[in-house]
């Protein structure tokens, strides 16, 4: 007896954690600095700390009073009814729901590439398939309604990401809603904002409710999680929001209690934790602004809590870093071979990654010139 098959399915390749590296390198564990999987820095919201130490002692019951509280919490903070609230074991646990309430076997999602690889990953675990739209290093990862209107061709789901991960652009509302327009009526237009915290744009949140001079519409869907600014990564807890006529498939899709006990006290108490999110979003804000202007590589704008660095080489460059005690993100696994994503630390953090890459981009130009310099020598007079 064997498993179906799933030799086309591509595994996730998660940043890798301090632990495993530590026990790689024979080293202590704590010499090194995890830059690699855009983490809270600051740790999880205070709040939910303390929320999680009062719950702990009431985990022998389904969460069903949590449940239904932090769903209206959040239904309040996006102005929508509880019912378009779709709880989930993480952002991706929100995937896989709108996965199954809208694929049939072998329709289509449109999704960015480079991009998040279990957009692709979930639409095949429900026997979906994939279609692609780029985004370029050309254009610094812009995102326009026209360049993926020209790839697409009638797929169920158009996955946007904004920000987009690993880059860091963003998507306008203005471009969302022409998309959507522009898109048949069988086609329900996704906005991922696991980052939505750390851009200074309005949450596509808009767009189902007709705020902000936009019309409500009944063709897009929204991704948020706990994980990012909330520092709340290993409670595993998101959410989508859906139009008003998805809501009742939601019964039918998701798991059984969706969310735990803990996760769904914490997520309660951090949602209004306004002290920690700030703290956050600006040490973010000011993590990137320097690390564009100080590291010895082109840098991309972004607008997440992360900056993606051009560096040549980024499994050598990665490496070097990771041997010097500081953990970042190789994107070859995002088809970007020569890119680095560093996740924006605390200001001790960003600094010891900044200094860590510029020596190692200065010790590899210099082997890469002595190279040179020896290739040149072995060139016989003729």
């Amino acid at each position: 007896m064997q498993p179906r098959d799933l030799s086309d399915h591509v595994a996730y390749e998660a940043g890798r954690g301090i632990e495993e590296v530590a026990r790689e390198l024979d080293r202590d564990p704590s010499t090194f600095v995890k830059l690699a999987s855009n983490e809270n820095p600051h740790g999880p919201s205070p709040a939910a700390t303390e929320a999680i130490r009062e719950t702990a002692s009431s985990v022998s019951s389904y969460p069903k009073a949590a449940h239904a509280d932090l769903v209206a919490a959040i239904a309040d903070r996006w102005t929508v009814e509880p019912k378009q609230v779709w709880l989930a074991n993480g952002g991706d646990g929100a995937i896989d729901y709108l996965h199954r309430a809208t694929l049939e076997p072998g329709e289509s999602i449109l999704v960015p590439t480079p991009g998040f690889a279990y957009y692709g990953m979930s639409a095949r675990f429900h026997h979906g398939e994939i279609s692609e739209y780029p985004l370029s290093t050309d254009d610094d990862f812009a995102q326009s309604a026209e360049d993926i209107l020209e790839a697409y061709d009638g797929e169920r789901i158009v996955w946007l990401t904004s920000p987009h991960n690993p880059s860091g652009s963003t998507i306008s509302l203005s471009e969302i809603e022409r998309l959507a327009e522009e898109t048949t009526d069988e086609t329900l237009v996704v906005v991922d904002e696991a980052y939505g915290e750390f851009a200074d744009r309005e949450s596509a949140t808009a767009l189902l409710e007709g705020r902000d001079g936009f019309d409500a519409r009944d063709d897009v869907a929204v991704l948020r999680t706990f994980s990012k600014a909330y520092g709340l990564a290993g409670i595993r807890l998101g959410y989508a929001v859906v139009p008003e006529a998805w809501a009742d498939a939601y019964t039918r899709v998701n798991t059984p209690f969706a969310a735990s006990e803990l996760a769904c006290r914490a997520g309660l108490a951090a949602i209004d934790d306004d002290e920690h999110v700030d703290l956050t979003v600006e040490t973010a804000r000011e993590a990137r602004e320097y690390m564009r202007e100080a590291i010895d590589a082109h840098v991309w704008p972004s607008e997440g809590n992360f900056v993606l660095a051009d560096v040549g080489d980024a499994a050598a460059v990665a490496d070097a870093m990771q041997r010097r005690g500081v953990i970042v993100r190789d994107c070859s696994s995002f088809g970007l071979p020569e890119c680095i994503r560093i996740t924006c630390g605390t200001d001790a953090e960003t600094n010891r990654a900044v200094d860590t890459l510029n020596e190692v981009l200065a010790d590899l130009d210099l082997e890469t010139d002595g190279a040179d310099a020896d290739a040149e020598r072995e060139v016989p007079d003729t």
